[in-house]
C-alpha cells in the first residue's frame, strides 16, 4: 500500500510538473516571451519531491521535452544552468510550504534567471561590447522581459503550489513523502 501511496504521489507531481512545462508551448504562440513555467517548475519540484535526484531531474527532463518541439537555441545552456540554481533554492521549500516563503524564492528566482540569461548574453551574444556601457546596455534591453518573468514566475507558482494543495485536501494521502 505504501507504494502504491507513493507511485500516487509521484505520478501526481510529475504530471503537474509535465503539464506546467507543456504549458510553454502555447505562451511561446502567443509570443508571451519569458512568460514560463521554468523557475516555478523547478522550486515545486524541489519542494515536493524528497529525492533531490529527482527533484532535478523531472524539470530538467520537462523543459529538454518542450524544449525539442519548441526548438533549441543557443542560450538553453544558461537556461538550464539557472533551473538547476533555482531547484538549489526550492529545497529551502520543503519544511516551509507558505505563501510568503513561495512568492520571496519566486521573486528571488526571476532575479536569478532575469541576471544570469542577460549576462549570458552580453557575454556570448556579440550584440553588446564587452564593457560597463554594453553590459548595461544589455540589461536595460533584458527589462521588457523581467515583468513577464516575475509574471510568469509567481503565476505559475500560484497554479501548482495551489493546485497541489487542493489536489492533496482531496486526497489526504498523497502528503505522504515521496
Amino acid at each position: 500500500m505504501k507504494s502504491t501511496l507513493m507511485n500516487s504521489r509521484f505520478l501526481v507531481l510529475t504530471v503537474m510538473i509535465l503539464l506546467a512545462a507543456l504549458s510553454r508551448l502555447l505562451t511561446n504562440e502567443l509570443h508571451l516571451w519569458n512568460f514560463t513555467p521554468i523557475a516555478a517548475i523547478a522550486l515545486f519540484g524541489a519542494a515536493h519531491f524528497t529525492d533531490k535526484r529527482i527533484a532535478f531531474l523531472i524539470p530538467a527532463v520537462a523543459m529538454l521535452i518542450t524544449d525539442a518541439i519548441i526548438g533549441f537555441h543557443p542560450g538553453m545552456w544558461d537556461v538550464y544552468l539557472t533551473l538547476l540554481l533555482i531547484t538549489f533554492m526550492g529545497f529551502s521549500l520543503r519544511n516551509n510550504i507558505k505563501v510568503v516563503p513561495i512568492v520571496a524564492v519566486s521573486l528571488l528566482s526571476s532575479l536569478l534567471f532575469f541576471t544570469i540569461t542577460n549576462f549570458a548574453v552580453w557575454m556570448g551574444s556579440g550584440y553588446y561590447p564587452l564593457d560597463w556601457s554594453g553590459l548595461t546596455t544589455c540589461f536595460a534591453a533584458g527589462i521588457p522581459f523581467f515583468g513577464n518573468t516575475v509574471a510568469g514566475d509567481l503565476f505559475y507558482c500560484g497554479v501548482l503550489f495551489g493546485g497541489y494543495e487542493l489536489i492533496r485536501k482531496a486526497r489526504p494521502e498523497l502528503a505522504k513523502a515521496v
